[in-house]
């Protein structure tokens, strides 16, 4: 069996850590959060479990690929993808349940996290395909 690297291992955690607390704030959003939650944070916490959930299978993707072709454009992505979804989706959660409007900046830093990520991923395909 083949040893993981550090980042393919630490990504794949992540990934599967992060899938499993999306599935859960979207379920609680979807069954529970109605009570507790406005119709807007609830909006929040759909639209954070929806990124965090897609990121996750992309960290996913980013753990294979670092483990089969290993490239620092590929870390670059898992680590993008990971702090992306801390900021994206954490501050959305924070936001939905606190109400406190001052994390409304963190969250487009995620979301640049998430598009630089994609760019890494893509700019490390064109550096193995040669």
């Amino acid at each position: 069996m083949p040893i993981l690297s550090r980042c393919a291992r630490l990504s794949l955690v992540f990934a599967g850590v992060s899938g499993a607390v999306g599935v859960l704030a979207g379920a609680w959003a979807s069954h529970a959060g109605g009570a507790a939650l406005d119709a807007g944070a609830l909006r929040l916490v759909e639209i954070g479990a929806r990124y965090q959930l897609v990121h996750a299978v992309a960290l996913l993707g980013c753990a294979v690929l670092v483990a089969g072709w290993p490239g620092r454009l590929a870390a670059i992505a898992c680590v993008l993808f990971c702090v992306g979804t801390i900021l994206f989706s954490g501050s959305l959660y924070v936001l939905a349940a606190t109400g406190l409007s001052g994390l409304g900046g963190v969250t487009p830093l995620g979301g640049i996290c998430f598009v630089a990520g994609w760019l890494a991923l893509a700019a490390h395909a064109i550096t193995i395909a040669r």
